[in-house]
């Protein structure tokens, strides 16, 4: 007997609520094939389709929700949005869909949030401002808003107003951790630019604090030391490499805040080279293999199935490119899994000055997968086991590229041209003008890339060398990735 549509409505819901998507998807599906009129059907299956990375489908099936009337459509069109910015880099049409939701709804708070980051993405800072002071308009405590304005403009005063605007709003009763975080981090910015060095350490540490107190996750150093050695057990030896390995992408990782983001901004300057962003595909593949790494010891079938899922990613997301940078900062922890699956994958692994690295994550207000960042002595710990298992993969794969953030930056032919020659690429001059670039970049280095190289942030630890007691100790006698 087939399935009533309120049976497959139940299994629907009860597989997104277990997080198997690709079986709610399929539910789903068969559900609509019945029941095509339920609106808000189709808006669980465009979940599901972009959780098993089927962004066309994800919008067709939000297509379909608008359709039949979905309640809310200015949400749907936001969905519609972060998929085209984020997964397929199509920051146009992301916008056209933005503009539509506000079309609806006005005062719609999330989409002019999303519109003034996808102008700063897209390095338009009049358009950016003009977002957040309309948000703001509308809910004039928007912490977000707030925050996001302050970083658009660069401060040189400590008696800037900026700053006295945003030491008012985190004292203002009735703040959110979250929302101390989130204003806490545009202060620090603001007084580190303005060279109150001492009140910018100070009000970092109260922001990381608020965010500490916000994050539901703490860093388990003795996890994350077992899941290094659970790495460097489950690849001892590099893979044999055969003559029709397929291609695959360049993969530009190191720790983050080490100029990745550069890096594939200059390579993005190449006419030979599709920009493809912070991909989640190769984490994404982990999860599938979960209980990752030890998977691969009882199952060597799964990196077949794995690469196959990682073509098919990429195909998706950045179609018809014909070499494309993968650049997310924390693959450095796949590289064992990406030389399985691509043996003759190229890797550029970005490395910079150790407290420069660490201050400039402690900087930032990052998500709950970054939580060793909240604090100075975790992050030193995260870079040990860092070079940890750099030291293992360099060890295997000696023709992975370090290419160094501070010699780039002092002298930039040099570190450009080893670079290319890398990738087996030629001299363009392109390359050199890479900030002039009008492509998206969604990353927490979107202003910096749209300058021309300085040096100003090498050596930029000293200016809070009286604050970091052991960890320049600890730091140094580990020595430099």
């Amino acid at each position: 007997m087939a399935d009533t549509a309120g049976q497959l409505i139940a299994l629907a819901s009860q597989l997104r609520a277990q997080g198997r998507a690709a079986e709610a998807a399929d539910a789903y599906r068969r559900l609509l094939s019945i029941r095509p009129d339920l609106p808000d059907s189709w808006y669980n299956l465009a979940l599901m389709e972009r959780a098993c990375g089927r962004f066309d489908a994800a919008l067709g099936a939000y297509e379909q929700a608008l359709r039949y009337g979905i309640t809310g459509p200015e949400e749907v069109r936001l969905n519609r949005a972060v998929i085209l910015a984020d997964d397929l880099a199509r920051h146009d049409l992301a916008q056209v869909e933005l503009e539509a939701a506000l079309a609806v709804a006005p005062d719609y708070l999330p989409a002019l949030l999303n519109l003034g980051n996808l102008h700063e993405d897209l390095g338009q800072r009049d358009q950016a401002r003009a977002a957040y002071e309309r948000a703001l308009a509308i809910e004039p405590d928007n912490a977000l808003a707030l925050a996001r304005l302050t970083g658009l403009s660069r401060v040189n005063d400590p008696a800037d107003p900026a700053i006295a605007r945003l030491r008012a709003a985190i004292a203002r009763s009735g703040r959110t951790a979250e929302d101390r975080a989130e204003l806490g981090f545009a202060l620090g910015k603001a007084l580190d630019e303005a060279a109150d060095y001492d009140a910018a350490f100070a009000a970092y540490a109260d922001a990381n604090a608020a965010s500490r107190q916000a994050m539901p996750v703490r860093y388990d150093r003795a996890r994350h030391e077992a899941f290094v050695e659970a790495l460097i057990a489950a690849f001892p030896r590099p893979p044999v490499a055969n003559a029709d390995d397929q291609a695959a992408p360049v993969f530009v990782c190191g720790m983050f805040r080490s100029g990745s983001t550069l890096a594939e901004q200059i390579l993005a300057g190449h006419s030979r080279v599709t920009p493809g962003g912070e991909l989640g595909l190769v984490p994404a593949i982990a999860r599938w293999l979960e209980p990752y790494p030890a998977s691969l010891a009882t199952r060597p079938d799964l990196i077949g199935q794995a690469r196959d899922l990682y073509l098919r990613g990429l195909a998706a997301s950045r179609p018809g490119a014909a070499l494309v940078t993968d650049k997310r900062p924390d693959n450095f922890l796949h590289i064992g899994l990406i030389k399985a699956m691509f043996p003759k994958a190229r890797i550029v692994h970005t490395v910079r000055d150790p407290l420069d690295t660490i201050l400039s994550n402690w900087f930032l207000h990052l998500d709950g997968s970054m939580a060793h960042a909240l604090d100075l002595d975790d992050m030193a710990h995260w870079h040990r086991q860092y070079r940890r298992l750099m030291a293992h993969w360099k060890a295997l794969y000696p023709d992975i590229l370090d290419l160094d953030y501070d010699a780039l930056v002092r002298d930039p032919r040099p570190s450009i041209e080893a670079l290319l020659g890398h990738l087996g690429l030629t001299w363009e001059d392109g390359v050199m003008n890479f900030h002039t670039a009008r492509a998206g970049v969604r990353t927490a280095s979107v202003w910096q890339v749209r300058e021309p190289l300085y040096a100003r942030s090498s050596g930029r630890w000293r200016n809070y060398e009286k604050h970091l007691g052991g960890l320049i100790a600890s730091v140094r006698d580990d020595g430099r990735a």
